[in-house]
């Protein structure tokens, strides 16, 4: 028997106040109760209780290490009360990982929303496009565009994002046809040939576009600044798009891109932290 259940076991003894009582309270029989007993006093070296038929008491050593056993118990209690609470009400360090795209528009306002009457919880946001090891790294949870190769992490889909060609509102007219020739703003992600699948959102007809990227960037807000700047074409994500409307135009309005999957991935097995919960609840109802 390890020592916390000696412990235990011991504290029982005093508390009911005889071997039999205290068997009847674990569901042992009396012999294994005086055998475990017997055992500690061996092993400590040291009597812990005077005997008679009819009653029991401490000894010296036996009240000090009884007072040490409540101690145990109570600490043990309050792990336990503790680690329950942490499944009622959230607490503790969030970490969250998100491409740039989404963490500004989509990850922090959704957080905002369930986490700001939540001052127990401290949120570390890492804005990163590529994919961290969340063990390594020490995550709790990623949102990821697109589905990660197999590993022993916990994926879920949680919506999808919609992309859109654009370019600024006030960059010079130019024909249709002619599209492949602009200068492409290319995210770092993207090969230096760029080709784009449209669907015709009335036809269902599709039609490829291929770019040679002119200019490259690593975030999204810069690939924003600079088709906002008229450097040229590029691909942003609709939300952001939306929220620029009056200085972007769609290169293509009668057709759309296909929408991505954006998934949320996070180490745990069984039981789930009731802060990651949230989070992911409320970035799939930001993405809906």
């Amino acid at each position: 028997m390890n020592k916390l259940k000696q412990m235990t076991l011991f504290m029982t003894i005093v508390e009911t106040g005889s071997i039999t009582k205290a068997a009847e309270k674990l569901e042992l029989s009396k012999s294994v109760i005086s055998q475990h007993l017997k055992q500690l006093e061996h092993e400590l070296a040291i009597p812990l209780l005077k005997r008679t038929t009819r009653k029991q008491s401490l000894t010296a050593s036996g009240e000090h290490f009884y007072l040490q056993c409540c101690e145990m118990h109570k600490l043990a209690e309050k792990a336990w009360s503790d680690i329950l609470h942490q499944q009622e009400s959230p607490q503790g360090k969030l970490s969250v990982t998100a491409p740039h795209a989404l963490m500004s528009s989509i990850v922090i306002p959704a957080l905002s929303s369930v986490f700001n009457t939540h001052k127990e919880v401290g949120l570390n946001l890492i804005a990163h496009d590529g994919q961290l090891d969340l063990m390594q790294e020490e995550i709790d949870l990623a949102i990821r565009v697109g589905e990660s190769k197999l590993s022993n992490l916990k994926q879920k889909r949680i919506g999808t994002i919609q992309d859109v060609l654009c370019i600024a509102k006030g960059y010079p007219e130019f024909a249709i046809d002619s599209i492949e020739a602009l200068p492409y703003v290319a995210n770092h992600w993207q090969s230096k040939q760029i080709s784009h699948q449209l669907i015709n959102t009335t036809t269902k007809n599709t039609r490829v576009i291929n770019f040679i990227a002119a200019h490259q960037v690593n975030t999204v807000q810069n690939s924003l600044a600079l088709i906002k700047n008229g450097f040229g074409i590029g691909l942003l994500p609709e939300f952001i798009y939306l929220q620029h409307q009056d200085e972007l135009k769609e290169v293509l309005p009668t057709f759309e891109m296909k929408a991505s999957n954006v998934y949320a991935l996070h180490p745990f097995h069984g039981q789930i932290p009731i802060s990651v919960r949230m989070a992911i609840d409320a970035i799939e109802s930001a993405l809906a």
